[in-house]
């Protein structure tokens, strides 16, 4: 099968990264645009015509705003800047869509209306939750988390969401339960990206995390992210953010939750075990079979530049956090 790679360039027409100072007070500054009569839109500079991809994009970005959100301010700052919208916005890994990072227009074909996510298996109040009831029910709230994936790329994201142990206090897991498996949405006539020999692999994509894991303070669904709800191309409209592991341990468009006895087999460890293991925690001194993960590209810009190299950090970063669940 053909694997993702890195690609030798960035191919993205936007480089800019948001200050963190102006991201921080996003909900001010675009007031004060609005009594301006600036709008939340900038105007573009005369002259100046969008391209239909261009505008494309924008659209899949143009989404409702979540409101009664809270800052939480154990995270916020990632000690990068956090990586601009656009830039987050096409450059994107969800494979039923794809095989490349262009996936974002293709991904604007996933049915997200009436979206229900069916928690079950060991647990003692199994339910059904559709959309609103996560976001009424759980007290959203942001978290601004590097990303890090195995790829050797790397991004921080403003992501919009509550954390997983507030699921597992609603739903109560029995002491058999051990491990969480989540599978992502699939539909053969929907998920087949143009060219991509999707019927060969394990479909639905399934991840998993011990409940140990899920319970650890970072582990956060996200529902929403920019302040606004999650696109398409980021998994919306639920997706798992796991910061201290590789982001492919973060299953997109999630539709079931199960609490079960025995570790579960995952897309990725199933499709290539020697490559992708089922813990992937962010481990600088663990090199991929095929690279190096002592550094990372960080999607960021500057004059003539669209991403600089870092020095990787464990567990992402988030070692105090998350260390101690892998203690000897």
């Amino acid at each position: 099968m053909n694997f993702i790679r890195i690609p030798k360039s960035w191919e993205i027409p936007e480089h800019q990264v948001t200050a963190e100072n102006v991201y921080f007070n996003r909900r001010r500054f675009l007031k004060i645009l609005v009594g301006a009569g600036i709008g939340a839109s900038m105007i573009p500079i005369a002259g100046c015509q969008k391209s239909a991809s261009e505008t494309a994009l924008e659209a899949s970005l143009n989404l409702p705003k979540i409101e009664k959100v809270r800052d939480n301010p154990a995270f916020i700052n990632a000690n990068r800047p956090v990586t601009e919208e656009k830039l987050a916005g096409q450059y994107n890994n969800f494979y039923e869509f794809g095989g490349t990072k262009k996936i974002w227009l293709n991904a604007q074909k996933l049915p997200t209306e009436n979206w229900k996510v069916e928690v079950t298996g060991l647990v003692k109040n199994p339910r059904i939750y559709d959309l609103d009831d996560l976001k009424q029910k759980f007290p959203l709230e942001e978290r601004i988390y590097r990303f890090r994936c195995v790829e050797a790329w790397s991004m921080v994201l403003p992501w919009i969401g509550f954390p997983m142990k507030a699921l597992i206090e609603a739903v109560e897991p029995t002491s058999q339960a051990k491990f969480v498996r989540f599978t992502s949405f699939y539909d053969p006539n929907i998920t087949t990206g143009p060219g991509f020999h999707i019927g060969s692999l394990p479909w639905p994509y399934t991840e998993g995390l011990t409940i140990e894991e899920m319970a650890n303070e970072l582990a956060f669904f996200a529902v929403g992210i920019y302040g606004h709800n999650l696109p398409k191309q980021h998994g919306a409209p639920v997706r798992m953010v796991i910061p201290w592991k590789y982001g492919f341990k973060g299953a997109k468009s999630i539709v079931k939750i199960e609490f079960i006895d025995t570790q579960p087999a995952t897309f990725w460890n199933t499709v290539v075990p020697g490559e992708y293991d089922f813990e992937a925690n962010v481990n600088p001194n663990k090199p991929h079979p095929r690279w190096s993960q002592a550094t990372e590209k960080f999607i960021s810009s500057g004059p003539g530049l669209s991403w600089e190299r870092k020095e990787t950090l464990p567990y992402n970063g988030y070692g105090e956090y998350v260390a101690s669940l892998y203690a000897a």
